[in-house]
């Protein structure tokens, strides 16, 4: 049981690290790097900057995942420090029944009242975030990056595992069992596109713990939206078995749009309340 809660932590992770997150736009660069690995490296720096801007949004989110049951969920989301406020609008394109639509509102009331439960709730999650963001740091080490092409503004290259760079961890290991590809902003050297495939099975304790099959994906896309880079998409597809031929499959595909700058000092109450509104 806990080799599959590392698998689904690190699909967690894997989905903040492909660009949960926003950030403003930086300041375009103004003599590039001279190879792919120093155009990756100074892309790293940009999101690494970008991550420091505290700014709060309110969207609506379309997601598919193991938290919806496998359906799609429409809802508005507010951003706080302590982590996202929801509010469910509609369930696989149909409008919420009115039982349904006053336990939400009661869900958000008792946030409203009570912040220190959701926000102890939330805690693990922005744990799980942080320890995503450093895993970015890994790109540079654990790859290789070839078929380097400039196109219409976006800088594209393919990457494989660095073969001479032996990983630590199981995330790392299941990491470099990937390959895949990825798009940056040759102006402002910011991630657009990133998606990583397993290219093989990764044992973990020799397969006797689990294994994390081929077919393991995770995809992002971002773009600007009114000056800023937003994540408008993310998918992650994991595929594996653990201890006592348990399977594990964890399943995410998200969009989001209509975004709103918000007070980044936004509480969590405030949220709640906003989204009663």
């Amino acid at each position: 049981m806990m080799t599959a809660r590392r698998m689904l932590g690190m699909a967690t992770m894997a989905a903040t690290l492909l660009g949960v997150g926003s950030g403003g736009a930086l300041t375009a660069q103004t003599s590039g790097p001279q190879t792919p690995l120093q155009l990756v490296k100074t892309m790293i720096a940009n999101e690494r900057e970008a991550s420091n801007d505290h700014a709060r949004y309110e969207y609506v989110s379309n997601e598919n995942s193991d938290r919806t049951g496998g359906h799609l969920w429409t809802e508005r989301v507010v951003e706080t420090y302590a982590g996202r406020v929801r509010l469910l609008l509609a369930e696989d394109g149909k409008p919420l029944s009115a039982d349904r639509v006053q336990r939400e509102r009661a869900r958000l009331t008792r946030i409203q009242e009570h912040p220190e439960e959701f926000i102890h709730h939330e805690q693990n999650t922005r744990n799980e975030e942080k320890r995503a963001r450093e895993m970015l740091d890994v790109l540079p080490r654990d790859y290789t990056f070839d078929n380097v092409r400039l196109q219409q503004g976006v800088w594209y290259m393919d990457f494989h595992p660095n073969m001479q760079y032996s990983p630590s961890g199981i995330e790392e290991r299941i990491l470099h069992g990937m390959a895949g590809r990825i798009a940056i902003d040759a102006r402002d050297l910011r991630l657009i596109h990133l998606e990583f495939h397993l290219i093989q099975d990764v044992g973990i304790g020799f397969g006797l713990l689990a294994n994390v099959h081929t077919g393991t994906t995770f995809v992002s896309d971002r773009q600007i939206v009114d000056g800023r880079w937003h994540t408008l998409h993310v998918a992650t597809e994991v595929h594996g078995k653990a201890a006592l031929f348990k399977t594990i499959d964890y399943n995410l595909d998200l969009r989001r749009r209509d975004f709103q700058v918000l007070d980044q000092n936004i509480t969590v109450p405030q949220a709640a309340a906003l989204l009663l509104r």
